[in-house]
Formats: structure tokens, sequence, C-alpha cells
């Protein structure tokens, strides 16, 4: 039976016209017209550009008519905020964007804000994440600058999956031997190539579809193979 809202790691887009519909699709998922955004993972950026994603945020919830939920979480003091955490319940959509992956899994774990998004996703809010927030979803996040270090722990909401976003991108310029050491995974880790403007999503965590302009690749695992839009797989928990 299912027990939590459905779930989607998307490549590159958040808040843009190009993942407008698919957006729209969570929200309508997650029961809710709220509209929750955390820029947790550009929380080390600049005040422009944090703006910057306060900005287009706004513009998509305007064009989805969702209200818009910007959490200012851009620390572990502010992911401490039970005020910031109650902002949380009754999300249609609770979506983590970009920036830097280690530092949202940081961040987020163990903390009131985490605790009421895993609560509300599996109350039924829909849960998405974008780039580093899709690379935090899972068990760990290699480093991709430098391959040879060790990584850093995910959050774990999603035990079996490794995810490498903009993928169309990234592995056009990391060397080959690099390449290698991302997918030496633990037998039950799948290794997800997800390409920009496209996500993979699920509403059991196990059965995933694509939508998108790109693909979905998966290089480990018993089914590895490129899915396109309308394409489905199944990752085992």
């Amino acid at each position: 039976m299912k027990n939590h809202g459905r779930i989607a790691l998307v490549g590159s887009g958040e808040y843009l016209p190009v993942m407008q519909d698919f957006e729209r699709i969570l929200l309508e998922a997650g029961g809710s017209n709220k509209y929750v955004q955390l820029p947790t993972a550009a929380g080390r950026e600049n005040a422009e550009r944090l703006k910057y994603w306060e900005r287009i945020g706004k513009e998509q919830a305007d064009r989805l008519g969702a209200e818009q939920i910007f959490l200012p979480i851009f620390n572990r003091e502010d992911a401490m905020r039970e005020d910031l955490a109650r902002q949380v319940d009754g999300a249609g959509l609770i979506y983590l964007s970009g920036g830097d992956p280690h530092y949202l899994a940081e961040t987020l774990y163990g903390t009131p804000v985490w605790e009421a998004i895993t609560r509300n996703w599996r109350a039924g809010s829909s849960l998405a994440g974008c780039s580093a927030g899709a690379m935090a979803l899972g068990p760990d996040i290699p480093n991709f600058r430098k391959m040879k270090s060790p990584g850093s722990v995910g959050l774990g909401l999603l035990p079996a999956i490794r995810t490498i976003p903009h993928y169309n991108k990234i592995f056009g310029w990391i060397p080959d031997g690099a390449a290698q050491l991302f997918l030496k995974v633990p037998e039950h880790v799948w290794v997800t190539g997800i390409d920009e403007d496209t996500a993979m999503w699920s509403d059991d965590a196990t059965t995933w579809g694509v939508v998108g302009k790109g693909a979905v690749h998966l290089l480990t695992g018993n089914q590895t193979g490129r899915f396109q839009e309308g394409s489905n797989f199944t990752i085992p928990i």
C-alpha cells in the first residue's frame, strides 16, 4: 500500500517554464496548492543569487496559480527553527533546488525542517529534488570535482539511488577514469543519470516514469539502459 507522496528527481530546470507542466502535476498529486521551496543547497551563495532563487520560484508559482512558500533556510541554525518547519505542513509540493548537494545534506539532516519534510511526504505531499536536491536524497554524494576524494553522506531517503544530474552535460567533461570511480557502488545501489530538463518520478519509490526532453540513464543494476519520456523502469528498494 502506498505510504508516501509522489517523489521526483530532476536533472535541471526547476522553477522554469520547461518544467512548469510537470510541477503542476506534482502539486496536483500532493493534493494542495501550497508550493514549498527550499533554496538550502544555495545557502552559501551571495544575497543576489539567493534572491534569484526566490524570484524564479515566485514566477513559477504565479504561472501555476500556486501559493509560494519560500523558506529562507540557508544554514543549519535556520533548519533548526520550528517556525520554519511548521510552514512545510500541508504542502502540495516540497522542492529542494540546486546548489551544493553536500552542504544541503549536512544542513538538513536531523533537523526539525527535515523531519517536517519527511513527515509531510509520508502524509501525501509531493517531494522533488533538482540537481543538488536530487543528489542529496540518495545514500551518499560523490564529489564531482575531486572524484578520488571521499564523498559525503546523503539524506538517505532513497537508499538505492545515486543520482547524476545534468547527465548529458556533466559526462562530457568528467574524465573516463573519474567516471568509473563514480560508478563503483554497492550492489544494492543503482546509478541513474538524468539529462537536463528531464525528470524521473515515482509513487512508490520502486516503479519510475520519465518526463522531459532528454532521458534517464540507468548505469548500474539489473536493468541498465536509456529511458525517455513515457518509459517505465523498476529500481528495487
